[in-house]
């Protein structure tokens, strides 16, 4: 690695941990290193994260994006995951748009991906996963499940994408807690079926970030 390329490696890693979010330093740079084995295997790979909040996980995942010449599409409503809203644990009030009351974290995520100047292979998509996912037709080489975590979100994006994760390609799942008593269980279900199903083995983890890796003739 040139010192110019570890210089913007260090730059990015150190704006992703200062953009606000949920995950934790190590879970990053396990992502970013995840995505890179990506970007490297794939010729002009296509990345997808499903559930943005603020760019954390969008400023990691847009270093290996850059770094190998990848794309990444960012993917979320921007309207906040049930645990987002008024009275729930993770609320945070000055995410709130006055003019209609709902949570909006849009412009923080612009925001983010400007300051990190990675605009140029980062792509926001703003909408609901299970709609873009009916409408797309490119395969992924690195699929970063993080969406909502309640059951019928989580399993739609599940359902939706990990059919368009490619051959040999991989799919990350975060805030997989094997203990019910750490955190929900819809983010480990899709992990273990992922694993039960065949379609995937295991690929590395950190925390509550697992890696997992689609086998070959894995399609669907």
């Amino acid at each position: 690695m040139s010192e110019s390329t570890r210089s913007r490696r260090d730059q990015l890693v150190a704006l992703a941990k200062e953009t606000r979010g949920f995950m934790p330093d190590d879970e990053g740079e396990a992502l970013l290193e995840a995505a890179l084995r990506a970007g490297r295997a794939f010729d002009k790979a296509t990345f997808l994260e499903i559930g943005a909040w603020c760019g954390k996980s969008t400023i990691y995942l847009g270093c290996a994006a850059e770094a190998t010449g990848a794309v990444l599409f960012s993917l979320d409503h921007h309207r906040g995951s049930e645990e987002n809203q008024a009275g729930w644990e993770h609320h945070e009030p000055d995410l709130v748009d006055p003019s209609d009351g709902r949570i909006d974290t849009l412009p923080h995520w612009r925001r983010a991906v400007a300051v990190a100047s990675l605009e140029s292979c980062v792509v926001g998509v703003v909408g609901d996963s299970p709609t873009v996912a009916r409408c797309w037709r490119t395969p992924l080489a690195f699929c970063f499940v993080d969406g909502g975590h309640g059951e019928e979100p989580a399993w739609a994006d599940y359902r939706g994408w990990a059919p368009l994760v490619a051959e040999g390609a991989w799919l990350a799942i975060h805030d997989v807690f094997e203990d019910p008593a750490d955190g929900g269980r819809p983010p480990y279900e899709l992990w273990r079926h992922a694993l039960d199903s065949g379609r995937f083995v295991e690929d590395g983890h950190e925390g509550s970030l697992r890696v997992l890796r689609k086998a070959a003739g894995g399609r669907r």
